[in-house]
């Protein structure tokens, strides 16, 4: 007669199926918003990088004229939405993922890598 106890996988945390749907598949999907969060960043800045010289260089044209202390405001505006932004996108991996650590931490190996 055995007498083994084997655990069900719900009772298991260290079961392949547990830690699949609790700590991989979020780490992945924070991982794929962090990585797509990172160069949607970088692409918003090389446009924005972009527009401003082209409006260095049409005011050295005399076209147009720049108010210095505007364009510093829209970018202080710019770079708090970026920011509320970010937190927007970790907030909704929290909700979505059951384990919003493993979640939030494959954002920040996504935005690094990114």
């Amino acid at each position: 007669m055995n007498d083994y106890t084997t655990s069900s996988p719900s009772n298991d945390i260290f079961s392949s199926a547990f830690l699949l749907g609790n700590v991989g598949a979020p780490f992945i999907i924070g991982l794929a918003v962090g990585y797509f969060a990172k160069k949607m960043l970088k692409t918003a800045l090389f446009v924005g990088g972009a527009i401003v010289t082209l409006l260095f260089i049409a005011e050295s044209y005399g076209v147009i004229s720049i108010n210095g202390a505007a364009l510093q405001d829209a970018a202080s505006l710019s770079a708090q939405a970026a920011k509320d932004s970010g937190g927007f996108l970790l907030d909704h991996l929290a909700v979505i993922t059951s384990r919003g650590v493993s979640g939030a931490g494959g954002f920040y190996v996504g935005f690094k890598l990114g």
